[in-house]
């Protein structure tokens, strides 16, 4: 084994040791990129200073402000309302709840951006509110952790302003603008497997559609939809930036929750901006940890390596495709889904772009594969705050949720394969696609 190799088997070794004995993610990180500098006998400042270069970047100031934004509109009462306008939509059909609790998490996920705000707030209300009406517990909490998903794919979300940097300066427009069909087609999939388990189990319909309850809850509601306008129009239309935008919604997003919903008192929303610290705090950490660990990776050209290996095994773009994915997936039932996004993006983006995926459709993946994960054991965040819940055995909700992962890997497996789902939009504002897609591969 050469020098190098020793290197990489240091880097990848140490970091997986760590996770398995269940260290911070953020310590794994960085004591990994710490270990393989100083096996290779090199200055350990490298460590500090890229460090530093993560998070010395423009973009990544919007993350603090669309965190802050979610968490204000999150605890503003915008959930009963968003439950009511979902009710007015589909409530009608079998298994009128399931399909209520699916598209509230869709109107929800373009407001916190947040698959553990979403089940945190709506699960709260949406479980106890199934379970009365004879909805059984553990499908009631299967339903409400796989929809929150929807709530990563819809913009806005701090974490494709991750996946943006990290790729290298991305159009975050257009990563907001993808996620829009790729979260309804996920949507339509979870509802088709709701439906099927609510006819054979004879769950009940809400009452029939009416037009008039529908506007009326919709004009209680569009205050709280119109905050994803401000960030989406603002940042499409190039009138501001993507910080400016956020800053913006924060603003905005403050005004309702305190004035016009009236959730929030200043007592409450100083408790907000404690908690947003919080998670800025863990999310900064791990980009600057990333970093150096990203370095290392550069420096070894595993990037290379990796696409090397994967070659190896086919050259079928569809193959190539597959293993992506499931890379990604295994990655998920160990790992959290920022250091997933800043750890395999510099390596897995040009395996992805040589096969034809674009760099936004492959965005949408990484997105949709880590929501994925965050349902799994053994470190599936929401799958514990939906089991804490309904305080029901973790091993229960994931037995529940099986139906689920197969809708879930369905939609993923459609987004991949079927560009235009998720380019459609950005095409319709200008996007130019970098690439012809998986398929195209094969002619």
């Amino acid at each position: 084994m050469d020098a190098n190799s020793a290197a990489i088997m240091v880097l990848l070794l140490s970091f997986f040791i760590m996770i398995l004995l269940r260290f911070p993610i953020a310590y794994s990180v960085a004591l990994s990129a710490i270990f393989c500098l100083a096996y290779q006998g090199k200055d350990l400042a490298a460590v500090c200073q890229q460090m530093v270069k993560g998070i010395s970047s423009f973009s990544l100031m919007a993350v603090p402000f669309f965190i802050t934004m979610g968490v204000l509109m999150g605890t503003g009462g915008i959930s009963e309302k968003l439950l009511n306008l979902a009710d007015a939509c589909v409530g009608w059909m079998t298994g009128g709840l399931a399909m209520v609790n699916i598209v509230a998490s869709y109107f929800f996920g373009g407001i916190s951006g947040s698959a553990a705000a979403d089940t945190a707030s709506l699960g709260s209300l949406e479980i106890p509110m199934m379970v009365n009406r004879g909805y059984d517990v553990d499908f009631s909490t299967a339903v409400t952790i796989s929809s929150s998903v929807e709530g990563m794919l819809v913009p806005p979300s701090h974490n494709m302003v991750i996946y943006a940097t990290t790729a290298g300066g991305l159009s975050v427009g257009s990563l907001f603008l993808a996620g829009y069909l790729p979260g309804a087609v996920l949507a339509g999939c979870l509802m088709v497997g709701s439906y099927i388990i609510s006819k054979k189990r004879h769950y009940p319909k809400g009452k029939a559609f009416s037009l008039r309850f529908f506007l009326k809850e919709l004009g209680v509601s569009i205050w709280a939809l119109a905050s994803i306008l401000i960030v989406v129009v603002g940042v499409v239309s190039g009138l501001v930036t993507a910080t400016e935008s956020a800053a913006i919604a924060v603003i905005y997003s403050l005004i309702v929750s305190v004035y016009i919903y009236k959730g929030l008192n200043w007592k409450g929303v100083w408790k907000c901006l404690d908690d947003c610290v919080n998670t800025l705090a863990i999310v900064l950490i791990l980009i600057a940890t990333s970093s150096a660990f990203g370095y290392c990776l550069t420096t070894l050209h595993v990037p290379d390596l990796a696409a090397q290996l994967i070659r190896g095994v086919s050259d079928n773009p569809v193959v190539i495709a597959i293993l992506l994915n499931i890379i990604l997936l295994l990655l998920g039932c160990i790992m959290d889904m920022a250091p997933i996004i800043l750890i395999s993006t510099p390596i897995l983006l040009p395996i992805a772009r040589s096969i034809g995926l674009d760099p936004v459709q492959y965005g949408i993946i990484v997105v949709l594969n880590c929501g994925i994960g965050l349902l799994t054991p053994p470190v599936g965040a929401v799958l514990f705050i939906g089991s804490a819940i309904a305080k029901r055995p973790m091993e229960k909700v994931v037995v529940a949720t099986l139906p689920f992962y197969v809708m879930m890997v369905l939609a993923l497996l459609i987004i991949t394969f079927v560009p235009g789902v998720a380019l459609f939009i950005p095409k319709l504002f200008g996007y130019v696609p970098q690439g012809a897609g998986v398929l195209a591969g094969l002619s």
